[in-house]
């Protein structure tokens, strides 16, 4: 027996309830990206293309120039070279005030916990605004 989609399947696969963007991990708003280059076949998988989700207009064509660029991105680009470099400033205060002669293991929880939160969200705040700095104006 076949199964036709219904109004709810095809809202879910659209839809990027609780996803983050893909570029900054903001919650997304709506703007969304699928890979042209898997076409979709009875025999392969429901979910057999890649879909992305954004927050923004230019998180959404970053990713997109980004995409046209490589089919596989496997190094780094320039713009998350520039990210984690931004990145490391923010951890180096971070560092000044645990000291920098304190060893990985002698940290506590809450200092580890700051660390990473730190690098993620140094990270996170970089990408975002290589992606403004990078988009184009809008026509509309």
């Amino acid at each position: 027996m076949t199964h036709f989609p219904t109004t709810t399947d095809r809202q879910r696969l659209w839809h990027p309830r609780g996803a983050l963007c893909a570029v900054c991990q903001q919650p997304t708003r709506g703007f969304g990206w699928r890979d042209p280059h898997r076409s979709q076949r009875p025999h392969q998988r429901k979910h057999s293309r890649s879909y992305f989700w954004f927050c923004s207009i230019a998180c959404q064509a970053f990713w997109a120039a980004r995409a046209r660029e490589s089919v596989a991105m496997v190094d780094l680009t320039e713009e998350e070279r520039a990210a984690v470099t931004a990145t490391m400033q923010r951890i180096a205060l971070l560092m000044e005030e645990i000291g920098w002669q304190t060893e990985l293991a002698g940290l506590t929880e809450r200092q580890v916990r700051a660390l990473i939160e730190e690098a993620v969200e140094g990270f996170r705040e970089a990408m975002a605004d290589i992606a403004k700095s990078q988009a184009s104006e809008i026509p509309f």
